[in-house]
């Protein structure tokens, strides 16, 4: 494409040129489905605390369930997603999330809360959305296709974290909980209109691809995924929770304040998706991740130095890459499996992730108690060693 061409193009056909009909519902199911998430989500550690009258280890128990809970609806959802069709198995788990939030807002202490998370905890949609990525995007622009979906949900994050904010403090939380099963609604509705997905099994290769995937669980190559992806996810998930109760209880933040800081967390998600997924196409995926790793360990030195507003606006923006992780694995661990198996294959590194890092939220909010600064450094450290690693290249071997 010259110049000339690229400018005459609107964003709508530049994203779509990427992006198919079925694909491009896919983006506009994250993107409601994650204004929803955004309205309450990064204020809920807030909510538990304030609100509910959680300390920061219960809270971390119920971050830790709800990782449990997706970690065993993993491998369901895979072994379903190969078997049936995979467009019902993804509404199946947008479903699952509309009462979450309407749970949140009856709850009157924290282990009321906890059906919550467990049904926040159905991850369907995680193998079983990858697969029909795979099996339905432009392999030549595959990790930027990941990273658009990824965009997509950062993109709608963009705004809903100030606007819950501020009508947490207008209207009350329990209204804002309903917003945000609303969208989960739409993003739901959204999936009727793409087309259904069946992995492909060939009579004369069944046989063969089955003794394949119970050859591939006992590779070298996956086990080292896995173990990786473990390492990293423990790393984010023991920390990530508790940055807003952080900026609430060290920094003085309001609701708003936190909500906009949010905002620009997942603004800045949105464009270095883009740059981090055209890194990956041009070079190696496993460079991209290795630049949101460090991006994690920058962004969280920052916030640890200064409480500054415009010192923290930077802080998040560069915080947003590390949100693409889940989708960079995705577009690593994606075509490495025959399509007949392909979400099985895809459940399992995900599933020893959410295993492996179900109990750090809870760790996080032991060392928290401890000092709010103990999770962050942690995380400075752990994510600039994990960083470092996958610049080796040695993922790609």
């Amino acid at each position: 494409m010259t110049i000339g061409q690229f400018r005459n193009k609107t964003p709508a056909d530049l994203l779509f040129g990427v992006l198919n009909r079925d694909l491009g519902l896919l983006f506009v199911c994250n993107l409601l489905g994650s204004f929803g998430d955004g309205l309450y989500a990064y204020l809920l550690p807030v909510y538990l605390s304030e609100n509910l009258g959680s300390s920061a280890a219960e809270i971390g128990m119920l971050y830790a369930v709800m990782s449990l809970l997706a970690a065993s609806s993993l491998l369901v959802a895979g072994m379903l997603a190969d078997k049936y069709d995979r467009k019902k198995i993804m509404i199946a788990g947008w479903a699952a999330w509309i009462p979450a939030p309407l749970i949140f807002s009856l709850a009157g202490n924290w282990v009321q809360a906890l059906p919550g998370m467990i049904l926040w905890g159905v991850w369907l949609g995680g193998p079983t959305t990858t697969a029909y990525i795979v099996a339905t995007a432009d392999k030549s622009r595959l990790t930027l296709t990941f990273t658009l979906m990824s965009a997509a949900w950062s993109l709608g994050y963009v705004f809903s974290p100030s606007l819950g904010g501020y009508l947490k403090g207008a209207i009350g939380m329990q209204y804002v909980f309903y917003m945000g099963a609303l969208f989960y609604a739409l993003a739901c509705f959204a999936l009727f209109f793409i087309r259904s997905q069946h992995a492909a099994t060939p009579p004369t290769q069944t046989r063969q691809e089955q003794r394949s995937f119970f050859e591939l669980l006992r590779t070298r190559k996956l086990l080292t995924l896995s173990a990786f992806f473990a390492c990293t996810m423990f790393t984010v998930m023991m920390f990530r929770p508790f940055v807003p109760k952080f900026m609430k209880d060290v920094y003085l933040y309001s609701d708003l304040g936190i909500g906009v800081l949010g905002s620009v967390l997942f603004a800045g998600s949105a464009v270095l998706g883009i740059v981090l997924g055209r890194l990956g196409d041009k070079r190696k995926t496993s460079y991209a991740l290795g630049v949101s790793l460090m991006m994690c360990s920058l962004s969280t030195l920052l916030i640890v130095l200064s409480g500054n507003f415009l010192a923290l606006l930077a802080a998040f923006f560069v915080a947003g890459g590390s949100y693409l992780t889940w989708s960079l694995m995705g577009a690593i661990i994606g075509p490495l499996a025959p399509e007949s198996i392909r979400a099985r294959w895809i459940s399992v590194p995900q599933t020893v992730c959410m295993f492996s890092s179900f109990i750090a939220p809870y760790i996080g909010g032991v060392l928290y108690d401890i000092s709010p600064f103990y999770p962050l450094y942690f995380a400075i450290v752990a994510t600039l060693v994990i960083g470092i690693v996958a610049f080796t290249g040695f993922l790609d071997k």
